[in-house]
């Protein structure tokens, strides 16, 4: 049973957020008040406002010292759109590793009738250049190198400045009197994806979140486990992993959990993205893509799919169950309020640690009403799963089967 508890622990929290209570994670973040204040926001072009408009908010101290974080925020209104509407849902939008404050991604989603806010996590403002009341860059060194014991090593941690960063702007948008409150979405891509399945934990007031790639369970596979936590001592590796690894918080998400990720991602592989997955326990669906790339893709139609369905009231994606296997055949029912037009089992015989490289089979399945028949993969797959496509062309998928899973403690 996955539960969840806060208590002050010296400036903490102390909460349960894996499969069962025995495991504590210590949460360095006092979601309390990170979800009830309101940051305080300067507007950088009061005198002239634009279309999407820059501001800063106060951020957490770094090295003892106050932050300031950039974003862009835009709205139907402020870009001059004719609505009736007076105020807007909201949708917070969290970049990756290397990446920015999208401009054109925040007025990309006020095009769609959303305010969306933007905001930089790497300490950098307008110019993508650093500002010198900014918090912690994104660099490995930053997310999993040595901190200066002389400052608090939790608090100095790109990890604990990203998260707080996210939920203080969900805060700072549902402050705005033309947003709606109580309906808001949350999506990152890669970085981002990571920060979007731990705030998913933490912050219970989103309609819904999207994580985009990121995952959790990191050191057991991804493209850090030997670059990185190969390379540390075992301690520090658990320290890391109870602090900052997805797993210890996605599990109490509380809101509809949307996943898309693709088959031969080099960051997110399948065996971790799948452990991940199972943790949530409340709604979810997904869209994996074979061979999707990896970077920051705006205009995905599912990404928008996904999030209409549960913001702005639109027609469900469609759900797959989970596919059984009997008697030599795969079964998987579905629920469509569309058309369904095609569907597919995707599998793999590569190993996991050649995520980016295995090649992937497709087999084309039957659909009879709402049903899928077809054949089962081969006995040697270490990964498959079912995906539909309908009359929108949007493709949602089966959850991940993993039938060969490595030692989740291998380093």
């Amino acid at each position: 049973m996955k539960w969840m508890v806060l208590m002050p622990f010296f400036g903490f929290a102390l909460a349960a957020a894996t499969c069962n209570a025995e495991e504590l994670t210590l949460i360095p973040w006092n979601t309390a008040s990170l979800t009830s204040q309101v940051p305080e926001v300067l507007w950088l072009d009061a005198a002239s406002p634009r279309e999407v408009r820059p501001l800063t908010y106060a951020g957490e101290q770094y090295r003892r010292k106050p932050t300031r974080v950039f974003a862009w925020y835009a709205s139907p209104k402020t870009l001059g759109l004719e609505t009736t509407k007076q105020r807007f849902p909201g949708i917070v939008l969290v970049h990756g590793g290397g990446g920015r404050a999208f401009q054109k991604w925040a007025e990309l989603w006020a095009k769609r009738g959303y305010a969306a806010i933007a905001m930089d996590l790497a300490g950098c403002g307008e110019d993508g250049k650093r500002m010198p009341e900014g918090g912690p860059g994104q660099t490995d060194a930053e997310k999993f190198g040595a901190i200066d014991s002389s400052f608090d090593p939790v608090r100095n941690r790109w990890t604990y400045h990203a998260v707080a960063n996210v939920i203080r702007a969900h805060t700072l948008l549902r402050s705005f009197e033309e947003v709606k409150g109580q309906k808001t979405a949350l999506t990152g891509i890669s970085w981002g994806g990571y920060l979007t399945c731990i705030v998913s934990g933490l912050d219970q007031r989103f309609s819904v979140t999207m994580p985009v790639y990121g995952c959790g369970f990191l050191r057991d596979n991804s493209v850090w486990k030997e670059s990185q936590f190969n390379k540390m001592e075992e301690q520090e590796a658990e320290v890391w992993h109870s602090l900052w690894d997805p797993s210890h918080y996605i599990g109490a998400a509380t809101m509809p959990v949307m996943f898309l990720n693709g088959t031969n991602d080099f960051a997110y592989p399948m065996d971790s993205y799948a452990k991940t997955c199972a943790l949530v326990t409340s709604e979810k669906n997904f869209s994996i893509q074979l061979k999707m790339a990896h970077g920051h893709l705006f205009e995905f139609p599912e990404f928008f799919g996904f999030v209409d369905q549960y913001v702005l009231g639109a027609t469900p994606m469609a759900v797959v169950s989970r596919p059984s296997v009997s008697d030599g055949r795969v079964t998987a029912s579905v629920e469509a309020a569309t058309k369904l037009v095609s569907a597919r089992l995707h599998y793999t015989t590569g190993s996991h640690q050649n995520n980016r490289e295995r090649e992937w089979e497709t087999i084309p399945l039957e659909i009879n009403g709402n049903t899928l028949t077809g054949t089962v993969p081969p006995k040697d797959a270490k990964v498959w799963y079912v995906d539909v496509r309908d009359d929108r062309n949007l493709l949602v998928s089966s959850e991940i089967i993993v039938t060969e899973a490595q030692n989740p403690t291998s380093r």
